[in-house]
């Protein structure tokens, strides 16, 4: 039975450890500098509580789910243990900005590492996670990591020089969808529907709206085209969204996340 163990189980390592924890043949360890927040995710989907020390020691795959600023002392700090592993576990760094050669670095060349950029879907299983192994890791254990998320939605293999921009739509656009839902049904609201129900139908829309994308591959104008006809309804909103900027203002909240382009 592998082991895996979850350093860190705030928003995003949490997210993961929900889905991870689907698996039931997978033994988790979960990590926390606040043991309490640990323990309540341990009662919701198991696991065992222990200390940053014990899971290094132990686990297969240390999912690194901490704060960038946070990786380098912890690293340092987890040196003395990786060091003495005969067979040293795969890293999985879900840190932004900490490149896999700053994580070789730090945790001195001893351990097969794993990037990644998750979003925070995953935990019901509809979420897209960005990964770049480096060249220590073998096929057994990327075969191993897919087997474990695969519970979590999408897994896309990525350039990490690529890895800003790809969190910037599939990370950061989270936000913005919840942005543009609650607009949605805020909309809804002011045409009369009750607002359980107006949430219940954008939520559902859009949901609906990227199955049929993704299924149909399709690009977007092809459901447009389809649900405009002519003199209609649908194309009198999607005037009025172009008037009102809609897809400009997608596009630059996008690249505001990504770090701005001139």
């Amino acid at each position: 039975m592998a082991v895996i163990g979850f350093i860190g189980t705030g928003n995003m390592g949490g997210a993961l450890a929900r889905a991870v924890a689907k698996d039931s043949s997978l033994q988790l360890l979960l990590s926390n500098r606040h043991p309490e927040k640990a323990e309540a995710l341990s009662r919701e989907i198991g696991g065992q509580v222990v200390d940053n020390e014990t899971l290094v020691g132990l686990a297969d795959y240390v999912f690194l789910g901490v704060k960038p600023g946070m990786v380098s002392g912890l690293l340092t700090g987890l040196l003395p243990i990786l060091s003495k592993r005969a067979v040293p576990p795969v890293l999985v760094s879900m840190a932004a900005g900490v490149s896999l050669a700053q994580l070789q670095e730090l945790s001195g060349g001893l351990c097969p590492i794993i990037r990644i950029l998750p979003n925070i879907p995953v935990s019901v299983g509809a979420g897209v996670t960005l990964y770049a192994p480096n060249g220590d890791l073998s096929r057994e254990q990327l075969d191993g990591f897919l087997s474990m998320m695969r519970f979590s939605g999408y897994l896309l293999p990525m350039d990490e020089a690529l890895f800003d921009a790809g969190s910037a739509v599939a990370g950061c656009g989270g936000a913005f969808a919840a942005l543009f839902l609650e607009g949605l049904a805020d909309g809804g609201l002011a045409c009369g529907l009750p607002r359980e129900q107006a949430y219940l139908l954008a939520e559902q829309m859009i949901l609906g709206a990227a199955k049929w994308l993704m299924e149909n591959k399709e690009l977007p104008a092809a459901l447009k085209d389809a649900t405009c006809s002519p003199g209609g309804t649908s194309i009198r909103g999607v005037r009025a969204a172009e008037l009102g900027g809609l897809r400009a203002a997608a596009m630059e909240a996008v690249i505001a996340a990504y770090g701005g382009l001139d």
